[in-house]
């Protein structure tokens, strides 16, 4: 009985050991990934953006891009907790000053917020020159937090 005992505990205890190394990553390591995917998509729907101002098209087409990106700039900080950075076992962009200068990357992510939510304002509107305008505001706060705080 004892053999029994032990050989059983050795197992369960090997099968734990092979479960635990099946997936060594942070459970932060999923956060990681999502936020690389929204940034991603943050890109395409500026991209596509900037592709519907250069061909003349209609600013009213560009309502749910606009709406998209406002509500990801607003999502910006809490897609960045602590723990989330190279120790999350993910490669990933992000430079420990997003960390260590939390209240510097915050004020860069409210200024995207800021710029965001005016350019879903003017989607809705008829001013095709002020859209424009204000889709290279926004493109300018991305650039200035991604020169900060991305590698």
């Amino acid at each position: 009985m004892k053999r029994i005992m032990t050989a059983t505990v050795i197992g369960l205890l090997c099968l734990g050991g092979a479960a635990g190394a099946q997936d060594a990553r942070s459970p932060l390591a999923d956060t990681v990934e999502a936020r690389q995917a929204a940034m991603m998509l943050s890109g395409v729907a500026m991209g596509s953006i900037k592709a519907a101002i250069d061909a003349g098209q209609p600013i009213a087409g560009q309502r749910f891009p606009t709406r998209a990106l406002s509500r990801w700039a607003h999502a910006v900080p809490g897609a960045f907790p602590a723990g989330s950075g190279a120790e999350a076992g993910v490669r990933t962009n992000a430079k420990p000053e997003i960390w260590s200068d939390r209240a510097g990357f915050e004020a860069r992510a409210a200024d995207y917020a800021a710029a965001a939510d005016r350019l879903a304002e003017l989607a809705a509107g008829e001013d095709a020159a002020a859209f424009a305008a204000q889709w290279a505001v926004v493109r300018a706060s991305c650039q200035s937090c991604h020169d900060r705080y991305k590698t």
